[in-house]
């Protein structure tokens, strides 16, 4: 009797695997934008088109569509019924794949990322889609946000953000203080002064940028990651957001811990707060599969 329960749970399980693996269509398409060839991670729910609605994926610093939290969701997604695009952000390197590599020289701005939003988003008209999510995660949240706010698209019904990015100035300065035992200010003040001069595309070689340790970065690149611009803070967006929105907070994010307080004083009805309790940063495991419901849920309400 218990072997057959075995052979039958197993059975079970593979049958379980191939249904879900039937539901998930994934490929890759490639771009030619502004010279760079451009990569996305496309995967369609089954029996579903461009037509029947889509999200497009914005991730995280530095990172890439390919990594498992973002991987998973398009996973996730296409099993409710809702296919998604997650694009890699060039980063100004051409087809790029895998995690940013320090070695490489960063020309990168963080506000490149909304004309590739832009970029998607005419991709996913010209393929039919006129229903569109918006999603982004961590830095890519506020760079969705900032999009949605300032360069509004008919097909755009709402938008959803993972863990977006929070922001304080002084706070930006005492993190880097603390995490490279230096100050930003002489090599902000070097990189404002070069962009000033029209030499915004010199290189400041061997600093601390970001993540990577020794590692060279035009002077337009750091001003545009350490300038005080208070749109690199999403509660402060989301103030003016026009479309219904929704914020997805998780209760152990030790990387944006001010989150929900700071989504407190966020009055605007367009704007919604859902809590995963017990969620890090990265939304893995189950806490991936309770994002999935809060985000099917919000989509089908307003698509």
């Amino acid at each position: 009797m218990k072997k057959s329960s075995t052979i039958l749970n197993t059975f079970l399980l593979g049958l379980g695997l191939l249904l879900s693996a039937q539901l998930v269509q994934a490929k890759e398409v490639k771009q030619t934008f502004k010279g760079l060839t451009l990569n996305a991670n496309l995967v369609m729910a089954e029996g579903k088109s461009f037509k029947d609605g889509m999200a497009l994926l914005t991730h995280g610093t530095l990172t890439h569509s390919g990594r498992s939290t973002y991987a998973n969701i398009q996973k996730l997604l296409a099993e409710r019924g809702i296919s998604s695009i997650a694009p890699n952000l060039s980063l100004g390197i051409n087809d790029r794949h895998g995690e940013y590599d320090c070695s490489v020289p960063h020309r990168h701005l963080h506000e490149d990322a909304l004309d590739e939003i832009g970029f998607w988003v005419d991709w996913l008209k010209k393929q039919g889609t006129d229903s569109l999510t918006l999603m982004g995660h961590s830095r890519g949240g506020n760079q969705t946000a900032w999009f949605s706010v300032e360069r509004d698209d008919p097909i755009i019904k709402d938008i959803i953000l993972i863990a977006p990015q929070t922001w304080r100035y002084q706070s930006e300065k005492a993190d880097y203080q603390k995490k490279y035992n230096q100050s930003i200010d002489p090599v902000f003040a070097k990189a404002e002064k070069l962009v000033k001069a029209g030499k915004g595309e010199t290189l400041i070689k061997d600093i601390n940028f970001i993540y990577c340790k020794h590692t060279d970065a035009t002077a337009n690149s750091i001003v545009s990651y350490y300038k005080n611009e208070p749109k690199m803070d999403t509660p402060t967006l989301l103030k003016k957001a026009t479309k219904p929105t929704l914020v997805i907070i998780g209760t152990e994010d030790k990387v944006v811990s001010d989150l929900s307080e700071k989504m407190a004083a966020v009055k605007n009805p367009q704007v919604h707060v859902a809590v995963i309790d017990g969620a890090n940063h990265h939304f893995r495991d189950f806490f991936a599969e309770d994002l999935a419901d809060q985000a099917t849920d919000f989509i089908q309400a307003h698509q």
